[in-house]
């Protein structure tokens, strides 16, 4: 089989174009398991502010808030229950905990 001319070269640029599209999967990838593990950062940040909210209010939830690597942005008592909104590179996440039966 002979090689023309005007085909010399293409395994090159296919094989280019190959390496191009595994390395963007690899960026997209850990883009997306970055935001996974943020979100859980600060569903974590916001369960843990909430549970501390129920003993010890806003002091407690914003220490544990902080302690998680969060921002306490909302803190709403309904009698026995507290529902936190945490931040956490601008990912929100919120909780509910009750200090009721």
């Amino acid at each position: 089989m002979e090689v023309d001319e005007i085909d010399r070269g293409q395994a090159v640029v296919l094989l280019l174009a190959v390496v191009v599209m595994a390395a963007l999967s690899v960026v997209a990838v850990g883009s997306f398991a970055q935001r996974i593990a943020t979100r859980g950062q600060a569903q974590t940040a916001a369960d843990a502010a909430a549970l501390a909210a129920t003993t010890g209010g806003r002091p407690a939830a914003q220490r544990l808030a902080s302690a998680n690597g969060a921002t306490l942005v909302s803190l709403v008592v309904t009698g026995d229950d507290v529902t936190v909104v945490v931040e956490i590179d601008g990912t929100l996440a919120t909780a509910r905990a009750s200090n009721g039966p």
